[in-house]
């Protein structure tokens, strides 16, 4: 298979590139939104507050933490292209809302505080329906394919949606982004309408009753899931507050909303890179997304000295490089090394320790940027992923996977067995290298004898 048909080989499958092409559009909305809401905290509702941002963006994160024990358990029981297009819709309906306001100049930072949480309320019921109904448009061995082709969307949008923001903010104000964005659901809403339900992967059913607490315990049982998601908490809690880190070092540059919208779509320049090298790799390797987070805070330590507007926009590209390897790599491992029957109870903790850092971090991060500025911020979110290099590094080490070379002195190997027996009833093959180290879990036998599972 040639390099670019083994990148892109999950577009072959009908039903995944309409779902390719509806996000592409919805995610350019999605940004310009996102885009437009934190420029209008920032220097409409308050005067450059990073804190108020930093309050809004954990208001619309804290819902999927919340309530992280009830919409996985939803995720794996409802059907999943329905639930979307219920929580696509209701999202239509509030960006249209914010956006009249916005233009009749009524919305305050109490209201804006309300629709931030508003948001976050649909989306911890949207976000692990999403990220599950992905491997049930294809089949196992292109998982993690699929899930990087939909980072690689989610960046190509964040390319376009920013800047394209920023120039509509300046040209004609904030509140005809918010409309913009509802219209774009649309296009997610056509995709969901037109797949074909038949050809969706059949969905695995748990034995027994399903239970909220089996995805806890899942989890628990294995080490690896437990290190990812200690590492994703690490630097979403503090090392990817993005937004306050560019907006208010566009504000430092002397910059308006087209150069935060530049800066945050640089960083997915960097983004979709990451996201495209993501995709031809066959498997998700954790060794990978502990190489990328000693990127991450070399790229930020050296960003926040950086004097000059450009300068400062050329280290964001390897910060969104390294940002988006580790958060790629860690979403592909925890999507095809889990149980079938139990993917939307995990990945609905995967996103609540992805996105409920937030609540967490965030607040501090623009406590931080507003009282010492934001270059302080930007080391404080480096040195959280230095922490979270450390951690997978000492567990890579712990394991007993690390091995002097034996045909060169001073190489070092990788040992790809196990260093855990594996119990009889899981095929290690079906894995990827990393879970052969850890705790291992059972596959309903009827599961493994499906094809494409």
């Amino acid at each position: 298979m040639s390099g670019g048909g083994a990148t892109f080989r999950s577009l072959r499958v009908f039903n995944y590139r309409v779902w390719f092409i509806g996000a592409l559009i919805s995610n350019v909305g999605a940004w310009m939104q996102s885009t437009a809401l934190q420029w209008v905290v920032l220097t409409q509702l308050t005067d450059n507050d990073a804190g108020a941002m930093g309050i809004t963006m954990g208001l619309q994160f804290a819902p999927p933490l919340l309530l992280v024990s009830i919409t996985g358990l939803v995720a794996d029981r409802f059907d999943r292209r329905k639930l979307l297009m219920i929580t696509q819709s209701v999202m239509l309906l509030l960006g249209a809302v914010m956006g009249v306001l916005l233009l009749s100049d009524v919305m305050t930072l109490p209201m804006m505080y309300g629709f931030a949480f508003s948001l976050g309320l649909v989306q911890a019921f949207d976000n692990p329906a999403r990220q599950a109904f992905v491997s049930d448009m294809v089949s196992r061995e292109n998982a993690s394919n699929a899930v990087a082709l939909n980072a690689a969307s989610f960046n190509m949008a964040r390319m376009l949606g920013p800047a394209a923001a920023g120039i509509v903010v300046v040209a004609i104000g904030t509140g005809w982004v918010f409309f913009a964005n509802s219209i774009t659901f649309i296009a997610m809403l056509i995709a969901l309408a037109i797949m074909r339900p038949s050809e969706l992967v059949p969905r695995v059913r748990q034995k027994g009753p399903e239970r909220l607490a089996d995805g806890f315990r899942y989890v628990t049982r294995r080490p690896d899931l437990i290190v990812t998601f200690i590492m994703v908490f690490l630097l979403s809690a503090f090392g990817m507050n993005l937004p306050i880190f560019t907006s208010t070092m566009a504000v430092e540059f002397g910059r308006d909303a087209d150069g935060f919208g530049m800066l945050s779509s640089v960083v997915a320049i960097g983004s979709l890179a990451g996201a495209l090298l993501a995709a031809r790799r066959d498997r998700p390797r954790l060794s990978v997304a502990i190489g990328g987070l000693a990127m991450f805070a070399v790229a930020s330590t050296i960003s926040a000295f950086m004097q000059s507007y450009w300068l400062y926009a050329i280290m964001l590209v390897f910060v969104g490089f390294s940002t988006v390897t580790v958060m790629t790599t860690a979403n592909g491992h925890v999507q095809t090394t889990t149980d079938p029957s139990l993917r939307g109870r995990v990945m609905a903790l995967y996103l609540a320790v992805l996105m409920g850092g937030t609540p967490i971090g965030a607040p501090i991060v623009g406590w931080v940027a507003h009282a010492y500025g934001p270059r302080w911020a930007i080391i404080l979110g480096a040195v959280a992923g230095l922490i979270a290099f450390a951690v997978g590094a000492i567990w890579v080490l712990r394991s007993g996977r690390i091995h002097r070379s034996t045909s060169r002195r001073f190489a070092l190997t990788l040992d790809r067995t196990a260093a855990i027996p594996v119990i009889p009833e899981v095929e290690p093959e079906e894995f990827s290298d990393e879970v052969a180290s850890t705790t291992p879990i059972r596959i309903a036998p009827e599961d493994k004898d499906r094809p494409g599972r």
